[in-house]
């Protein structure tokens, strides 16, 4: 899937994410340590974390920011081994009137021996506040996609776009803005299929202040080509523990009128994760 939040957000999973249910056994400690594994996957699954930034460049520090995370596990039972590593990456740099943002995630899982994910999602956006409410912008988005299978999945899928910006809400608790301009679309697919076409990108992006250390995002991006519409959204509440350390939840869902019917067929993936902040 595309976009900067659809490529980064985005490729994450295909299901609703649960933790994993303890087996019930005569041993009430059995595979204790086996399902607290599964359980810290899962609710990572999620670990790039969405910043106020992506609102131009309003509110934003002069100086760079950045966050990482990293999950990995492995598993064996008898002749059932697995295993699993994701990384999230965020760096952004402001100087006062331009900022640039760049973000990546790479998932990894194999299956007795066998790939079952490589994926790369990688973006980068620039903007230059133009005056207190309009902004200009640039971005790549970037999939990378080594195992999938599926005759109509996409394994390279590239997309550059320029545009406008305008924030229609900013204040001390809420900030609102959207965006929309022209691009370019280059991707392959699994069945040999290129496309290299126009294209163009509309994004909503929504922050609610709910208190001191939290607060709600809603994210909404939309990329259409003659090939595809594709439609991410990504709500989620975002906890400060410390100055460091975050709980994020996040809700996003994708859709893609190539391969779903209707929005009830959209991917669905319910995140939990802890990212650590550096400055």
């Amino acid at each position: 899937m595309k976009t900067l939040n659809i490529f980064v957000a985005a490729a994450t999973a295909s299901m609703i994410a649960g933790a994993a249910a303890a087996q019930t056994t005569v041993f009430s400690n059995e595979d204790a340590a086996v399902d607290a594994v599964d359980d810290l996957q899962e609710q990572i699954a999620e670990d790039a974390e969405r910043d106020i930034g992506r609102f131009g460049n309003e509110g934003r520090l002069v100086g760079s920011y950045g966050s990482v995370a990293f999950r990995a596990t492995a598993n064996s039972n008898d002749d059932d081994d697995n295993s699993n590593v994701g990384v999230g990456l965020r760096y952004g740099t402001f100087d006062g009137v331009n900022g640039i943002d760049v973000s990546a995630k790479y998932d990894y899982a194999a299956d007795n021996g066998d790939e079952t994910t490589n994926r790369l999602l990688a973006g980068a956006d620039y903007r230059r506040d133009l005056s207190g409410a309009f902004f200009a912008y640039g971005k790549l988005d970037v999939l990378l996609d080594s195992a999938v299978t599926e005759p109509d999945s996409y394994e390279t899928d590239i997309f550059a776009g320029v545009g406008l910006g305008y924030r229609i809400l900013n204040d001390a608790t809420s900030q609102w803005s959207v965006q929309a301009g022209p691009g370019y679309r280059y991707a392959e697919q699994v069945n040999g299929v290129d496309v290299d076409e126009v294209a163009a990108s509309v994004s909503s992006n929504y922050y609610r202040s709910l208190s001191a250390t939290s607060y709600l995002t809603n994210d909404t991006d939309i990329i259409y080509s003659d090939i595809s519409t594709q439609v991410q959204n990504e709500l989620a509440l975002n906890v400060s523990m410390t100055n460091a350390l975050a709980l994020r939840t996040s809700l996003t869902t994708i859709y893609n009128d190539n391969s779903d019917d209707s929005f009830s067929d959209a991917n669905n993936t319910l995140g939990v994760s802890v990212v650590y902040n550096f400055n």
